[in-house]
């Protein structure tokens, strides 16, 4: 019973703001805009309260890491669940962000569009890697001239099974050339438990999603800084969640 009305509130709470996004999306970007702004910051609210009363999820998000945190920085995170999404919406809930994402999200009824309308950087999985590049180069300037919060998952996919995966150079690098500003380190956990429809509900119950700033580094000057701060970052990230997992 439940798990019903669980799907009942979480369905009812995305119905409205939906359904006016997708019938503003091509008639005006302003109310499109509008209807994406509502649901990235109301619903994501929304969301884990209603996961918590019906099925005891908790979010524990440090708010002790964030007290010291720049105007405006990039994101470093490792990557477990599309609730990653929804996740650092709530944790950073009075900042502007953005993610770098898939374009198959583009295609998404909802998402899609909220992720275009807000100006997020969709990257092609195929396709000449010029052309990532170039959607990064252009992500980076934006970011910075509208004092956006970018997110990016060095992993490129998300992780199944809650390990740690390689970091990737060339998304991060492409993107900090270009949005010279600090960068900070974040690690969550919790997301790889419910990467799978049917193992959502069972591992929702009593479950939760932990997400934390580790460091934050000044904007790199050289791409040696570059490459120390990624291989850092990973350090830290797995460093966090042997922490977490080790019950300390």
């Amino acid at each position: 019973m439940l798990t019903f009305i669980t799907i009942l509130c979480l369905v009812g709470m995305l119905v409205l703001p939906t359904l006016m996004l997708v019938f503003s999306y091509p008639v005006s970007h302003r109310l499109a805009l509008f209807w994406s702004n509502y649901i990235t910051s109301r619903s994501a609210r929304l969301f884990f309260a209603i996961l918590r009363y019906y099925r005891g999820f908790k979010f524990l998000g440090d708010s002790e890491s964030k007290k010291n945190l720049p105007e405006q920085f990039l994101v470093i995170s490792n990557h477990q669940s599309l609730i990653d999404i929804v996740v650092y919406l709530y944790y950073f809930s009075d900042r502007k962000v953005r993610f770098v994402a898939k374009d198959t999200l583009g295609s998404a009824p909802m998402v899609g569009k909220m992720l275009r309308t807000q100006g997020h950087c969709l990257i092609p999985r195929k396709g000449h890697p010029s052309v990532a590049m170039r959607r990064l180069q252009k992500f980076g300037l934006r970011a910075v001239e509208e004092k956006q919060i970018p997110v990016i998952f060095p992993e490129g996919t998300r992780s199944r099974d809650g390990n740690l995966g390689q970091f990737y150079s060339a998304g991060f690098r492409r993107l900090v050339q270009n949005a010279r500003i600090p960068v900070a380190v974040c690690a969550l956990d919790g997301g790889w438990r419910l990467s799978k429809v049917k193992d959502v509900f069972k591992n929702l119950n009593r479950g939760a999603y932990r997400v934390k700033v580790l460091k934050v580094y000044d904007a790199p000057e050289t791409k040696d800084d570059e490459k120390r701060i990624l291989e850092e970052s990973r350090e830290l990230i797995q460093s966090q969640l042997d922490e977490w997992r080790s019950g300390k």
